[in-house]
């Protein structure tokens, strides 16, 4: 017998938890459209107001997991997503795009799970789509695409078809769900390690021990003090790294690093044509804060990737790789291959 939706939403009501099973059978409800969108927000909402708990989140991304059209990788050795949950309101850049071209120049193969924007100007969607590389790629072809060249972009509204379910209430709706951090653990391809930014501290912690329970084998979830969802230059960084099973969390910053420490205001811009020469000045290795920021985060998804032996080493992998021009190099290939996988 299933578990009911009324059950769900009398449970959410009284704080009390959802148990695994019983939510893998509640979001299989509710993905193949078998609970009334009034529900599925009551619902939504109620989990939001209790605060959902790990087990609740690694079930519900089992489901989207098991609902995703896969792509069929058949060698994950560094395979990495750098991925952030968006909603960090900072209007950066696109930090994690640049960071995937520097990764996979450095030795990493990244599997980069993305959408239209959320909290930027331009989200890495747009990025990928803007820097001319074909976005509408088949699972088929995204697997090409990191066999040809180290890297991958899944435009998450073609790996997750069942998600038209859902986007009705979550737009009527208006609030952040617990769909809003989902996305960053449903990488289509299984990449075994991850970079994930976060939109709020207690998601450090939180998003380490899902992807746990997921199976991830190496990850970094961080969130910056001044909100970033990213490692940033502006303030300190919570991190909580996943390695051998076990969860540590801590703090690091970029003095760190030999980093000069910069506000987040300086990587701010108005839209996707600014963040697209923001990018591009980084990859030909143009000095200051944006170079600074990617190499950092690149570096760390070198580390989680198991390319590095650690941040620093990752952080002079990552400017390396942009000061020889092999990640300038490295997008050219990019776009030049899906564009070939697509004609």
């Amino acid at each position: 017998m299933s578990f009911s939706p009324q059950e769900a939403l009398q449970r959410t009501i009284e704080h009390r938890e959802i148990f695994f099973d019983e939510m893998v059978d509640l979001m299989r409800q509710i993905m193949r459209g078998d609970v009334s969108p009034m529900m599925t927000a009551a619902i939504l909402t109620g989990l939001r107001v209790k605060k959902e708990t790990i087990d609740e989140i690694a079930a519900a991304a089992t489901v989207m997991r098991e609902f995703a059209l896969a792509v069929p990788v058949a060698d994950t050795t560094h395979l990495v997503d750098i991925v952030g949950t968006g909603g960090d309101g900072s209007h950066t850049f696109n930090i994690s795009t640049c960071a995937m071209f520097v990764a996979a120049a450095a030795g990493a193969r990244v599997a980069k799970h993305g959408n239209r924007s959320v909290s930027s100007k331009s989200g890495s969607a747009d990025a990928v789509e803007a820097l001319g590389a074909a976005i509408e790629l088949q699972p088929a072809q995204v697997a090409a695409a990191i066999e040809q060249t180290g890297i991958g972009f899944m435009f998450a509204p073609i790996h997750h078809p069942s998600m038209k379910v859902v986007a009705p209430v979550r737009r009527e709706m208006g609030v952040r769900t617990i769909f809003n951090i989902l996305g960053p653990l449903t990488n289509p391809a299984s990449a075994p390690s991850v970079l994930m930014g976060v939109f709020h501290p207690d998601l450090v912690g939180i998003q380490a021990r899902v992807l746990r329970e997921l199976g991830t084998e190496r990850a970094m979830v961080v969130w910056g003090r001044d909100n970033m969802d990213e490692i940033s230059l502006g303030a300190g960084t919570l991190v909580g790294e996943l390695r051998d099973g076990k969860v540590r969390e801590y703090e690091i910053h970029p003095e760190d690093f030999g980093i000069a420490m910069s506000a987040s205001r300086n990587l701010r811009v108005d839209g996707p044509e600014q963040s697209i020469q923001m990018l591009r000045a980084v990859l030909d290795n143009e000095p200051g804060p944006a170079l600074d920021i990617v190499a950092l985060n690149a570096g760390a998804a070198l580390y989680v990737a198991g390319v590095a032996s650690d941040i620093g080493d990752g952080l002079a992998r990552a400017r390396a790789a942009i000061a020889n021009g092999s990640a300038r190099q490295r997008l050219q290939q990019y776009v030049e291959t899906t564009r070939a996988l697509v004609a």
